[in-house]
């Protein structure tokens, strides 16, 4: 490994042990920072490095990962309002210690807080008149002190106003200096850090969300009507719920609040200033804790919680998101099959492609079934004799069943599997920079229906060209934080590449980019080494790679594969670090390397025991006799094909229990929405996932899963489907009552424009032409 850096900051490591309990120990925080300084990967880290860590998996190192970042952003700020107080002469040995000991960015911005430079107030301006001595008496509460004399004493005192015109103006009366000296006072309160903090505690456990329609807005905002007038604790608020309420305020059909208990809230601060020893200065203290909730601090708790809300109902949506997306990455794959894919269509017909083995485009064409009947069927046939065509690909968007009943009625052999792929987004990569440069030469229609048979086909390599945003399975992706979403996205595909592993020498750039240690830059440079030289025969053959040094070689080695190298372990997921160790367990036996990945009965003579060093413990040997077991295995799930119902094939074919096949394509924390071959999905609410309660619906449905739903409800006028997984559903239920699967909780990406029609292509291209009549 290359020379360590510097260490990381102890205090840091220490506050994350403890903040993640006694699952994780100090040393594993430590040695997982420092690897993570060195540049290493989470899922290098997780996969290599298992005794340096105590076995951290993926999640446990992501969090301390973000932990050090947070951590790192709080130490940035403190730094900041250290040097702003100081060059200001504002810093004392006590305020530093108060800044130094704020462990979180809420306190230490509410110890700033009285000192943060500040426009012109109300304060400022009381100040101006003198009054601070009055706000300071007030303050006291001393029952020896007369205030109605002492405010007295400032009627008719005249003073300068620095509002930059110098006017000279005189306090009016007795009345006037006792409100500037409230606003004075009032801001004292607003910026106290303690009286924030207990009013920050009633907002936690009182606080209540609600939101109302803006008048007028009725037609219009008819997709929120659920939150025309609703208000629940804020606590207690979903994420789903409290998103909807911030984009239908954000598109102007609601107005939302955060708000508390007023008598509540003005008691928890009344026992916080006022000590109920002079009468007069209860009662200016009352005015004043009254003007200081209204105009200070409820406004700025409620913007506080608002984000704070906010970005926890982020964090639970983008969880969702990443998960959904997690499983459509790691569907499984059809493999290596000679593929025919077809773009369903009416009017502009169905583009058809056939792909080879490898994903690569043979032909391209389109067929008519819907004004063309025989010719498209002697087409389809004609392709499947010709290129030896294993599996059919239908998208399931417009005329997707249609289609797939065309291709059935043609009673092809059982061994060609007929599957409808989720098309959604291959509208995007079709228009994409990505499409582009893979096919220069073919229009978007062809790029699409490539698109759906290398899902097929792969569904990780093909989906991984996509920004993930685009795929369609998540709640609100477009009003949460981007950043954090990207962040979260991209580390789910990360994840789940580096845990399948990429083919060397067949992925696309986008691909490698995704793989551990590499790069969008050191991607492409590996393809253009592909290009120019020749398939890889060994991974060592990666450090001739322009700009690719030991480092990345280290961190992308061992996720890596090439089918049939010179070295057999260069086709598994053993690192080269360990393939001196792995030689000498075969020499011990006797035997080849190739000879241990063959013969079960020589992996059970190893003694592992005998194999265990400083630096290499039983977790990474037993990953080598995995390895070795199933050397390169894929981990996803085997292909299993999958049909819908016959002759159910558009909302009007429904009706009331029906039991349907159908695949879950999105899940949400409100429930699950099924494909169940009608061009429009079902919902199935969180209340019908079971016989059971159900409290997140993920635990029970994943995206991709084939279920047995029940249609309960048909909504034709309103475009809804209700569904239901319970045993024995209740029909017409309302319970969870069916959203539109465009709902104001669920944004989907728009479709890119349809293309312009193209002049059908010759039924028989000469060559095609020629070959099917040399084969008859």
């Amino acid at each position: 490994m290359a020379e360590p850096t510097a260490l990381p900051n102890a205090e840091h490591v220490l506050r994350i042990a403890q903040e993640l309990g006694s699952t994780v120990k100090v040393h594993q925080v430590a040695t997982t920072a420092q690897l993570l300084k060195d540049g290493a990967t989470v899922p290098f880290i997780a996969r290599y490095r298992k005794e340096m860590t105590g076995e951290l998996d993926e999640v446990q190192i992501t969090a301390i990962r973000d932990r050090l970042e947070q951590l790192a952003a709080l130490d940035e700020r403190r730094a900041a309002i250290l040097a702003s107080l100081k060059e200001r002469n504002l810093l004392t040995d006590a305020l530093a210690t108060q800044i130094a000991n704020a462990e979180t960015l809420v306190r230490l911005e509410d110890i700033y807080l009285p000192f943060r430079p500040k426009k012109r107030t109300r304060a400022t301006i009381a100040k101006e008149k003198g009054l601070e001595p009055l706000a300071d008496q007030v303050w006291a509460q001393d029952p020896a002190i007369d205030l109605a004399a002492a405010a007295q004493a400032y009627a008719g005192r005249e003073y300068t106003a620095d509002d930059g015109k110098n006017i000279v103006s005189k306090i009016a009366s007795a009345d006037e200096a006792f409100a500037g000296a409230r606003d004075i006072l009032a801001e004292r309160v607003s910026d106290d850090a303690a009286a924030r903090e207990n009013l920050r505690r009633l907002y936690r456990e009182s606080a209540v969300v609600s939101s109302k329609l803006i008048s007028g807005k009725e037609v219009e905002g008819a997709k929120f009507k659920d939150y025309f007038e609703w208000s629940e604790p804020l606590a207690k608020c979903p994420s789903h719920r409290l998103l909807a309420m911030r984009r239908g305020e954000k598109e102007l059909f609601l107005m939302m609040r955060i708000t508390v208990d007023e008598t509540l809230a003005l008691a928890e601060l009344e026992r916080h200033v006022i000590r109920n020893t002079a009468p007069a200065a209860t009662a200016q203290l009352r005015l004043m804790l009254a003007d200081a909730l209204k105009r200070l601090l409820a406004p700025a708790m409620e913007t506080e919680f608002r984000l704070e809300s906010k970005k926890k109902a982020d964090a639970d949506a983008i969880k969702v998101f990443a998960d959904n997306v997690r499983e459509l990455l790691l569907a499984a794959p059809l493999g290596q099959r000679a593929v025919l894919a077809l773009d369903p269509g009416f009017r502009t017909g169905c583009k058809t492609v056939i792909l080879d083995r490898q994903g690569k485009l043979l032909h391209n064409d389109v067929v008519y079934p819907d004004r063309h009947e025989v010719e498209a069927a002697e087409k389809i046939k004609g392709f499947i004799e010709f290129f030896k065509v294993e599996a059919i690909a239908i998208g399931n968007g417009t005329a997707g069943r249609e289609t797939e009943a065309f291709i059935r009625g043609l009673k092809l052999p059982s061994s060609i599997a007929i599957v409808m792929v989720n098309e959604s987004g291959a509208s995007i990569y079709s228009a994409s920079e990505v499409a582009r440069e893979e096919f220069p030469d073919h229009d978007l229609t062809v790029r699409g229906a490539v698109s759906i048979g290398r899902r097929l086909m792969d569904p990780l390599a093909e989906l991984v060209k996509l920004d993930p945003k685009s795929i369609g399975v998540g709640q609100y992706q477009h009003d949460v934080d981007q950043n954090a979403l990207k962040r979260s996205l991209d580390d789910t595909v990360i994840s789940c590449v580096n845990g399948v592993g990429v083919e060397l020498n067949t992925a696309s750039k986008q691909l490698l980019a995704q793989v551990s240690g590499l790069n969008s830059r050191s991607a492409a440079a590996i393809v253009a080494r592909r290009n120019e030289k020749g398939a890889f025969k060994t991974r060592s053959d990666l450090l001739e790679v322009t700009g690719l040094g030991p480092k990345a070689f280290e961190q992308a080695a061992g996720f890596l594969r090439i089918r049939d190298a010179a070295h057999p372990l260069d086709a598994s997921a053993v690192h080269p670090e360990r393939y001196a160790l792995v030689e000498k367990m075969a020499a011990d036996l006797g035997c080849t390397v190739a000879d241990l990945l063959k013969d079960e009965k020589l992996r059970k003579k190893i003694n592992l025991q005998n194999y265990v060093t400083e630096t290499v413990g039983l977790p990474t040997l037993n990953d080598i006799m995995a390895e070795l077991a199933k050397p390169g295995r894929d981990p996803r799930q085997k292909f299993e094909a999958f049909s819908f119902q016959e002759g159910v094939n558009k909302p009007e074919d429904l009706k009331p229990g029906m039991k349907l096949p159908g695949i879950v394509t999105n899940v949400t924390a409100f429930g699950a929405f099924v494909d169940i071959g009608v061009h429009q999905d079902g919902l199935v609410h969180v209340s019908q996932l079971a016989d059971s309660f159900v409290k997140d619906p993920a635990a029970v449905v994943k995206p991709g899963q084939k279920v047995s739903v029940t249609v309960t409800e048909v909504d034709l006028t309103r475009g809804r489907i209700a569904l239901s997984m319970r045993s024995a559903p209740q029909l017409g239920a309302k319970s969870g009552q069916a959203a539109p699967r465009t709902s104001p909780g669920q944004a989907r990406p728009a479709p890119a424009a349809a293309p312009a029609p193209r002049p059908q292509q010759s039924l028989t291209n000469d060559w095609f032409n020629a070959a099917l009549n040399k084969k008859r």
